[in-house]
């Protein structure tokens, strides 16, 4: 049962409860609990139970995942360019030094928020958000910024926040 996102509704939301999603954030890194990484997987799994990324895409309109050489590579095959092509027409060096999107929201984003270019996406977008990763204690920066962008991960440290407001 998939649940339609409205993301100007989220947007207002992520950003208002975001001041306490960090707090839960530093107890979290405090208090380390030994069951986090099941937590969160659990909750993944719920959470995408709701909610359908065909119906969001909110991460492929406001952000870009980062380029390792290997997508690169692979997507030029796929444009039958050049890699430097591919990064010439489509990526640059963010301040980090990492390979990003020219634009937003992504130019492979289809008009119905398929991704054209699904069977080849950079490794970022296919492990993205991230939340059933091992280890998520050592992400909580990362997952922490999603909140802002996914509505998955916003519900998703709501629910832990609820356990560790007891």
């Amino acid at each position: 049962m998939n649940s339609t996102v409205d993301l100007e509704k989220f947007g207002k939301e992520s950003k208002s409860e975001f001041p306490a999603h960090k707090k839960l954030k530093e107890r979290l890194k405090k208090s380390k609990p030994k069951n986090l990484d099941a937590t969160f997987h659990q909750l993944h799994e719920e959470a995408f139970q709701q909610i359908d990324c065909l119906d969001c895409a909110n991460c492929c309109k406001t952000t870009s995942p980062i380029f390792i050489q290997t997508d690169i590579d692979r997507l030029a095959k796929v444009f039958r360019m050049k890699s430097s092509q591919f990064m010439e027409e489509y990526l640059y060096r963010d301040e980090d030094g990492d390979y990003v999107l020219k634009t937003a929201p992504c130019p492979f984003l289809g008009a119905d928020n398929k991704c054209l270019v699904y069977e080849d996406r950079p490794k970022a977008c296919r492990e993205y958000p991230h939340t059933d990763r091992k280890n998520m204690l050592g992400i909580l920066e990362l997952s922490l910024k999603n909140t802002l962008v996914c509505p998955a991960v916003h519900k998703i440290f709501y629910e832990i926040g609820k356990e560790y407001r007891k």
